[in-house]
């Protein structure tokens, strides 16, 4: 963990971020069991694993930053601060989710909160995100736009795209690459000649960071640097974030193209039981932490019972917000 010296504010910080790491924790293990019973429709990809690169980066925002995320993006809008029950009833497909349970889990939206979506479409979203950066400069408002993605969107032209003119133009963005080492199946060394992503970067002459994503509070301050830089007016930065992902890519797939080994040597790699230890040793009792992951399993007890008593949309709002 960062630091090796206890200090207040980092460690307040990082009581908070783990309280948003356990959370997030505990609702992913909930939505996957709502899954297995029925009660949530289409697909579901979980990050469990993945928790602290959206943890970490987010919490180096303002609220009147953007964010726009993948479809694995649970966690992205938790951190953001989309209640669980309403992050809940839209994987139910209830009228109280964020999207008033038209998005799902693959299309959680909260405009109010500027979390602009996740997205299908791999790579799709990356210039959505520049284009939010490009108003912000083009109305003067000082206002950074963070776009994560997978290593999969990385061949992707709309990247390649995105960069280009988020360079050409120096635009506020932060590019957030969360490398979990695989597109779906497809191990990184089969879909990338360069495993570095952000040897990407200098095409275009960006700033770039790459590292491990086990430690939250290091996660924090590395995407920060990028953040204040791009709101300095000193243009985008490409970062990418090791992790991985403990379960397969969807409910429907058994992950049976890694082993068991490498599984179990990133699980020894953790973020959550990290940040915990690092807490600890900060001075925070074990019953303080204790309480703390009650009232976070509470929280989300409590979504799922909120999402499950919500009403469905009603027939006649089908045709709501359709353009043609």
């Amino acid at each position: 963990m960062s630091g090796t010296t206890i200090d207040g504010t980092q460690r307040d910080l990082l009581l908070r971020l783990y309280r948003q790491l356990y959370q997030i924790r505990r609702f992913e293990e909930a939505s996957a069991k709502a899954y297995t019973q029925g009660k949530i429709g289409g697909f579901l990809h979980l990050g469990i694993g993945q928790e602290a690169v959206a943890v970490g980066a987010i919490a180096a925002l303002r609220d009147e930053d953007w964010i726009v995320a993948t479809y694995r993006e649970h966690a992205h809008c938790i951190a953001r601060g989309t209640p669980l029950g309403e992050v809940m009833a839209e994987l139910f497909g209830k009228v109280t989710g964020c999207a008033r349970g038209r998005g799902g889990s693959m299309h959680l939206f909260d405009a109010k909160r500027n979390f602009l979506g996740g997205h299908a479409i791999v790579g799709g979203h990356i210039p959505l995100a520049v284009g939010c950066a490009f108003a912000a400069r083009y109305r003067g408002e000082d206002r950074v736009s963070m776009c994560f993605f997978g290593d999969g969107s990385a061949s992707q032209g709309a990247f390649h795209e995105g960069l280009s003119l988020a360079a050409l133009w120096k635009l506020p963005v932060v590019f957030i690459c969360e490398n979990n080492l695989y597109a779906m199946g497809t191990a990184l060394y089969r879909s990338l000649s360069v495993e570095d992503v952000t040897a990407k970067a200098l095409a275009y002459g960006i700033e770039r960071d790459r590292f491990d994503g086990v430690d939250v509070l290091e996660i924090h301050d590395r995407v920060k640097v990028a953040v204040d830089r791009a709101r300095a007016g000193e243009g985008p930065t490409l970062i990418e974030i090791r992790t991985y992902r403990f379960r397969g890519h969807s409910m429907a797939d058994p992950a049976k193209y890694r082993t068991k080994d490498e599984v179990e040597l990133w699980k020894k790699r953790d973020a959550l039981p990290a940040a915990r230890r690092q807490i600890v040793e900060w001075g925070v009792t074990e019953d303080e932490m204790i309480a703390l992951e009650a009232a976070c399993e509470t929280e989300v007890g409590e979504s799922v019972r909120f999402a499950e008593r919500s009403p469905e949309p009603a027939l006649e709002e089908l045709f709501d917000h359709v353009y043609a």
